[in-house]
C-alpha cells in the first residue's frame, strides 16, 4: 500500500474544493497577467516610434493597443479581487497567522493597482486631448506600476517559499517582523525577474501573433508589418534572457527547496550520478516509467559535474514531501515549460538570423505559423511555470512552517463545491465578455480602416491626427467587406 493514501485520508474534505477553486482562479487571472505587466510598454514603445518618426500608422496602432489595455485592465480587475477575497475565505489560517509577515506584499500590489488604474484612464483619454509630448510623458510611469505590481504579488510568493523575517514564540506564532527582510527572501530576486521576463515575452508573442495571422491571411501592408516587428522584437530579445534566468532560479531551487527541485526532476532517493528524465511517471514506490532517461544528467545542470549530489524526496518523512502523483505534475509542468522554452529560443534564433542576413522579415509561411501559435505556447508556460511552484511547494502553504491542510478554511466541503461551480458561471461570462468587447472593437477599426482606404490610395491608416480633433464622419450606409479586395485587406485587422 502506497504512502499516499494514508496522506490524502487524513486531510480535511474541503481542502480538494479550496485548492481547485483557488488553481481555477488563478489560472483564469494569470492571462490576463502578462497584458497587464508589459502591454503598457509595449505600446509606449510604439507610440515612442511614432512620435520621434511622425509616424501615423504607429500612432494608430499605439492608440489602439491602449485601448485594449483598457478593457484587459477592466477584467483583470474583477479577477484579481476575486483572488484577494479567496485568500481569506479560502486559507484564513494562513493570513490570521502569517498576515503581520508577509501581508505588506498585498498592501505594495493594491496602491499599484490604484495607481494604474489613475494613470491608463489619463493615457487612454489623453489621445486628441493632450499634447503630444505631454501625452507621452504621462505614460511613461504605466510600464513602472505594472512592475510594482508584479513586485508586490512575487514578495508574498517568494516569502511562502523561503520564509524569512520574523522568529516564533512559545505558542509558534510569529513576532519579532522584520519587513524588509521578509520581502527580500532568497527566492524573491531569482522568481521576479524570471516572472517578469516571462510577461514580456509572453505579451511580446500574443501581440505579434495576432499580426502573425494577418500575414499568412495576405494581409502584407504597413499596418501588419508593423504591428508585427515591435512585439515580436522585444519579445526575441528577452527570450534568450528568459532561458538563462530559468536555468538560474532552478538553481536556486536546487539549494534553497531541495525537496521541490525532487519533485521537479523525479528524484526519488539522495545520489549522484542522477539521470535526468523528460516526462516519465513516478510511482508510489521511486519507480519512474516512460519519458525518455538521459544517464547523469540531472547531476550535471544541477551542479555542473556528475558526482554533484541531488536531494530526493525520502530525504524528508512522507508527510513532509509532495506525493508521487504531486511529483509528476510538477516535472510534467516543468519539461513542458522548458520545452516551449526552448522551442521559442529556436524561432527567436530564426527571426535574428533573417534580420541580420537580410535586414528584412522572414517570407516563410511556417516562421508565421510558429509565431501565431508562439503566444498561445508562451501563456501555457506561464501557467506550467506557476503549477511548477505551487504543486512543487506541497504540502506545505508556508515552507516547513505550514502545511495547505493546517491552512483550509473550515467551511463544508458542499459549499465550497457550489462556490466553485458559481465562480465558473461568472468567469464564462466575464471572459465571454471580454472576447465580445475585442471582436467588436476590431470590428469597428475595420469599418475605419475602410473608410480611410477609400479617400485616396495613398492616404495612412490613420485618417485623423491623433492629437487633434476628429474629422467629420460622411454621411451614408459603410462599405460592405464582401468584395475580395475588402475582405483580403481588412479582415481579422485587430
Amino acid at each position: 500500500m502506497h504512502t499516499a493514501v494514508p496522506l490524502l485520508a487524513d486531510a480535511p474534505a474541503q481542502m480538494l474544493p479550496a485548492r481547485s477553486l483557488m488553481a481555477f482562479t488563478l489560472a483564469s487571472h494569470i492571462i490576463l497577467v502578462p497584458l497587464g505587466v508589459a502591454l503598457p510598454l509595449i505600446t509606449l514603445i510604439m507610440h515612442g516610434y511614432g512620435l520621434r518618426r511622425n509616424d501615423q500608422t504607429a500612432l494608430l496602432l499605439a492608440r489602439r493597443w491602449s485601448a485594449v489595455m483598457a478593457v484587459q485592465f477592466a477584467i483583470g480587475v474583477v479577477t484579481g479581487t476575486v483572488l484577494s477575497f479567496e485568500f481569506g475565505l479560502l486559507w484564513p489560517r494562513m493570513m490570521g497567522k502569517w498576515g503581520d509577515v508577509f501581508g505588506i506584499g498585498f498592501g505594495v500590489e493594491a496602491w499599484a493597482f490604484f495607481l494604474e488604474a489613475v494613470l491608463i484612464a489619463i493615457y487612454l483619454y489623453g489621445w486628441r486631448r493632450l499634447p503630444s509630448r505631454t501625452h507621452f510623458l504621462l505614460g511613461l510611469p504605466l510600464p513602472a506600476v505594472g512592475l510594482l505590481g508584479a513586485f508586490g504579488i512575487l514578495a508574498a510568493n517568494s516569502w511562502m517559499n523561503t520564509p524569512q523575517g520574523f522568529t516564533l514564540d512559545s505558542a509558534g506564532n510569529p513576532v519579532d517582523v522584520k519587513i524588509w527582510k521578509a520581502i527580500f527572501t532568497p527566492m524573491f530576486g531569482p522568481q521576479y525577474w524570471h516572472f517578469v521576463v516571462a510577461m514580456f515575452v509572453t505579451a511580446g508573442y500574443v501581440a505579434a501573433g495576432v499580426y502573425a495571422v494577418g500575414w499568412l491571411r495576405g494581409r502584407r501592408d504597413r499596418y501588419h508589418r508593423l504591428g508585427f516587428t515591435i512585439p515580436f522584437t522585444l519579445a526575441a530579445v528577452f527570450t534568450p534572457v528568459q532561458f538563462l534566468l530559468g536555468d538560474s532560479i532552478a538553481r536556486q531551487v536546487f539549494h534553497k527547496q531541495p525537496v521541490k527541485f525532487a519533485a521537479m526532476e523525479i528524484v526519488w532517493k539522495t545520489d549522484t550520478h542522477v539521470p535526468e528524465y523528460l516526462f516519465g511517471r513516478m510511482h508510489p514506490n521511486g519507480s519512474v516509467s516512460g519519458g525518455i532517461r538521459i544517464p547523469q544528467l540531472d547531476s550535471v545542470l544541477a551542479g555542473f559535474h556528475p558526482d554533484t549530489e541531488v536531494t530526493g524526496l525520502t530525504s524528508v518523512p512522507a508527510s513532509d514531501r509532495p506525493t508521487a502523483t504531486q511529483a509528476t505534475i510538477a516535472h510534467w509542468a516543468f519539461d513542458t515549460m522548458v520545452g516551449i522554452g526552448s522551442l521559442l529560443a529556436l524561432l527567436a534564433l530564426w527571426y535574428a538570423l533573417i534580420w541580420l542576413r537580410r535586414r528584412r522579415l522572414p517570407a516563410s509561411p511556417w516562421f508565421y505559423r510558429s509565431a501565431a501559435v508562439a503566444g498561445v505556447a508562451s501563456v501555457v508556460a506561464v501557467e506550467c511555470g506557476w503549477i511548477t511552484t505551487e504543486v512543487g511547494r506541497q504540502p506545505w502553504i508556508v515552507y516547513q512552517n505550514m502545511r495547505v491542510a493546517e491552512a483550509v478554511t473550515s467551511t463544508r466541503a458542499s459549499g465550497l463545491w457550489i462556490m466553485s461551480g458559481l465562480v465558473v458561471v461568472v468567469y464564462v461570462f466575464v471572459f465571454g465578455s471580454f472576447l465580445a468587447v475585442l471582436l467588436k472593437m476590431r470590428a469597428r477599426w475595420r469599418l475605419a480602416d475602410e473608410r480611410g482606404r477609400g479617400a485616396t490610395p495613398t492616404e495612412t491608416p490613420e485618417t485623423d491626427t491623433p492629437y487633434g480633433p476628429r474629422s467629420a464622419v460622411p454621411a451614408g450606409d459603410p462599405p460592405r467587406s464582401g468584395g475580395s479586395g475588402s475582405a483580403s485587406s481588412t479582415g481579422g485587422r485587430p
